[in-house]
């Protein structure tokens, strides 16, 4: 018994490290994933299985460090929900980069996205220039929304696509 709380424990803090550490080295860094971020998962992995299991390499000790995690996630998801400061504090609120056609410099600088970047991310969604959009947001998950609107039926346009553009700020 001492043997799978000690595992509960590992892992609970290896969950938390890394809860912490997402957050601290850019929490949506994960929201698209490339070559390199998927190494650096699996490495990620492999080094922290043995800090939470330990020399408990049984079957239970892996469905408790699995059981340890899921919990941890599922009271973790329930404090966001609940608390809005904590919420907050794990999820940043989304960037205005445009409003009315006009980009906002300050905002791109501060999410370290470039104007090129912006551009492309724009004209995938169908528009040709800045000047057409209403509204650009860049999402809590990294992906970057736009809203136009038509200029000959003055109808608003959303369309969101999933960005391979990586939020770089915390």
């Amino acid at each position: 018994m001492d043997s799978i709380l000690n595992v509960a424990i590992r892992s609970l803090c290896v969950y938390l490290f890394m809860v912490i550490g997402i957050r601290l080295f850019g929490k949506n860094q994960l929201s698209q994933l490339n070559a390199g971020d998927v190494v650096l998962l699996l490495l990620i992995s492999n080094a922290v299985q043995n800090a939470m299991v330990g020399p408990d390499t049984s079957l239970l000790g892996g469905i408790v460090a699995a059981l340890v995690l899921f919990v941890a996630n599922f009271i973790l998801k329930r404090l966001m929900f609940s608390n809005r400061s904590f919420e907050v504090f794990m999820e940043d609120e989304p960037v205005v980069l445009i409003r009315d056609g006009v980009v906002d410099h300050i905002a791109l600088n501060r999410v370290k996205i470039t104007e090129n970047e912006l551009e492309e991310a724009i004209r995938e969604h169908g528009i040709e220039n800045i000047k057409g959009v209403k509204i650009s947001v860049l999402e809590v998950d990294g992906n970057i929304s736009v809203v136009s609107e038509d200029e000959k039926s003055k109808q608003t346009h959303y369309s969101r696509i999933k960005r391979k553009i990586k939020r770089k700020y915390h």
